[in-house]
């Protein structure tokens, strides 16, 4: 055990950049950003902005209900092109606080394309056909590089 330990100590002061400045957020999946998102009105609500110098590939969106959604209606993706990363997705199944929702592109056997999103790009939630509550929640991940 003393010798792991020594060696993390050498590395560490070997690669101190490298062992002490890790970024999560950049080249794994990571969770970009929390967000409540009212789904009693039709809107479109900033989930994440991409930072200068970067570009975003996004995950999947995890929107947990604080109340029945109804039939409302989801989309993902840039501010002007919502349903580039998800396409109109019902929550007709959201029925209950705390129900979650995964919406994510779904693979099969044709891979799914999916976009890069460039620095300063505004990803955004739009909600149509409004039935759902105020209080809910969007857990959005993706990649940054």
């Amino acid at each position: 055990m003393k010798k792991l330990i020594l060696f993390l100590l050498c590395l560490m002061l070997l690669l101190p950049n490298y062992c002490l400045a890790v970024n999560l957020k950049e080249k794994a999946c990571t969770l970009l950003s929390v967000t409540t998102v009212a789904l009693n009105a039709n809107a479109h609500t900033t989930l994440y902005t991409v930072p200068t110098g970067k570009r975003c590939i996004l995950i999947l969106a995890v929107l947990v209900a604080g109340a029945d959604a109804g039939t409302t209606q989801v989309s993902i993706g840039a501010n002007g092109t919502e349903t580039d990363f998800i396409p109109a997705n019902t929550l007709s199944n959201v029925d209950a606080q705390y129900d979650c929702a995964i919406l994510m592109p779904v693979p099969n056997t044709t891979p799914t394309k999916t976009k890069s999103y460039a620095p300063g790009t505004v990803i955004e939630i739009a909600v149509t056909n409004q039935a759902g509550g105020a209080t809910n929640t969007v857990y959005l991940y993706g990649t940054l590089y």
